[in-house]
């Protein structure tokens, strides 16, 4: 089972977060684009873009932030942060 966390900060403190699985068979990145979509839904946000920075900072972490410039859309809140909590 694979696992993301993702949570909403603004004014350093986590205002949302929820966590999503993904159990099936599809590569590591496929199942990170869909857990990040889910995540975006039901948090009822626009996907952001995945900078350099974000991948990079992913693959060494397993966890990133993405901030205004990641997102198309104006948000009300410092960045979202996506966080892998499981992983078979």
């Amino acid at each position: 089972m694979f696992r993301l966390w993702g949570k909403i900060w603004k004014d350093g403190r986590m205002v949302r977060d929820v966590t999503v699985s993904d159990g099936s068979a599809d590569t590591r990145t496929h199942k990170v684009q869909h857990c990040l979509r889910q995540i975006c839904y039901a948090l009822d946000l626009s996907c952001p873009i995945w900078l350099d920075a974000n991948i990079s900072h992913f693959k060494r972490h397993d966890k990133t932030r993405f901030y205004q410039d990641a997102f198309i859309d104006e948000i009300d809140f410092d960045c979202l942060e996506i966080q892998v909590t499981e992983e078979d």
